[in-house]
């Protein structure tokens, strides 16, 4: 079996799964591009690599989460990056609102079973204090010219006669993993989180994805069959991972992460250049079970998110404020 892991040569979780078109496979591709970066800044991923593999199981890619700072002057939001997702012939699936956290986020699922959801939120930047509203209204005004309806058609008319892709894939890369607008300052990052955790990580992060979430229901060992299971056998393995599982045993969905990891992210002090340490990301674990479609009567699993549990998840990336 091929479990795509290993220290070397390592290819991507996605790659595992059969593309049908020439759409697809730049789809996956995309996503693994995005994987490498993220596995090498959260190191938690090795461990539960190294985890899986042992056990001989299988990791699969249940959804990549993305933040977005929603915004009228400029425009930006989920649409700064759905539409290239939807060129890819992703769909909406799910609406979520989190009224508390002044969040919005819809879920996009791609016709292929096996691709991952996409779960995308957006700060609703009009619904906090002047002060916040202000330095997001400020920032983004910098920010770069949105993805090209010459690239989106690309994406869209991606076929087997198309010429080589690897520069559409770069631009794609960088538009997620570049910051889409000048570095923000210290005091901003700071200010910012006294209010909202979730505006100063997209204010220092943009649109780099959140996390990554492996589907436990997929594992197929014994041993890893679980989400209790799986935590216990990462935090064995020294990984701090969060306090409770979101979800009730036999739910229809289940979630737990671990802790987020800090970086380095890029900043202004005092008109220089400079860094400062920031949460980044988690790597999270979902146990999706069986329930009856009200549609169909048919016993599926459960595809969608639920509030409650994804408003706590929000919080896994909250530094305390100063």
């Amino acid at each position: 079996m091929d479990t795509n892991l290993g220290t070397t040569g390592l290819r991507g979780p996605h790659q595992a799964i059969e593309a049908r078109t020439a759409r697809e496979r730049f789809a996956l591709e995309l996503f693994d591009r995005l994987w490498d970066r993220y596995r090498r800044r959260v190191a938690y991923v090795a461990t539960y690599e190294r985890i899986v593999q042992d056990a001989g199981a299988r990791f699969f890619n249940d959804h990549i989460a993305f933040r977005t700072f929603a915004n009228q002057r400029p425009a930006t939001g989920i649409s700064s990056l759905s539409r290239v997702f939807e060129a890819l012939d992703y769909r909406p699936a799910g609406v979520y609102d989190f009224p508390d956290k002044h969040l919005n986020a819809i879920h996009y699922q791609h016709p292929h079973p096996e691709f991952p959801k996409l779960f995308i939120s957006e700060l609703k930047s009009w619904e906090l204090s002047d002060a916040t509203r202000g330095i997001i209204e400020h920032v983004v005004k910098s920010h770069r010219p949105a993805v090209s309806s010459e690239t989106l058609r690309s994406l869209a008319t991606l076929d087997e006669k198309s010429s080589d892709p690897s520069s559409l894939l770069d631009e794609l890369v960088a538009q997620v993993e570049s910051l889409p607008w000048e570095l923000p300052t210290r005091e901003a990052v700071e200010t910012l989180n006294r209010e909202s955790q979730y505006a100063a990580w997209v204010l220092v992060h943009g649109y780099n994805v959140n996390h990554f979430t492996s589907l436990v229901n997929s594992h197929g060992v014994d041993s890893l069959r679980s989400l209790e299971q799986t935590i216990d056998a990462l935090a064995a393995a020294g990984v701090p991972m969060k306090a409770e599982i979101e979800g009730e045993p036999g739910s229809k969905l289940r979630q737990s992460a671990t802790e987020a990891v800090k970086i380095d992210v890029e900043i202004t002090d005092q008109g220089q250049a400079s860094t400062m340490p920031w949460t980044y990301a988690y790597f999270e674990l979902a146990e999706r079970n069986r329930v009856v479609d009200p549609d169909t009567g048919e016993t599926v699993r459960f595809e969608g998110f639920l509030g409650p549990q994804a408003t706590n998840l929000f919080e896994m990336t909250r530094v305390v404020a100063k």
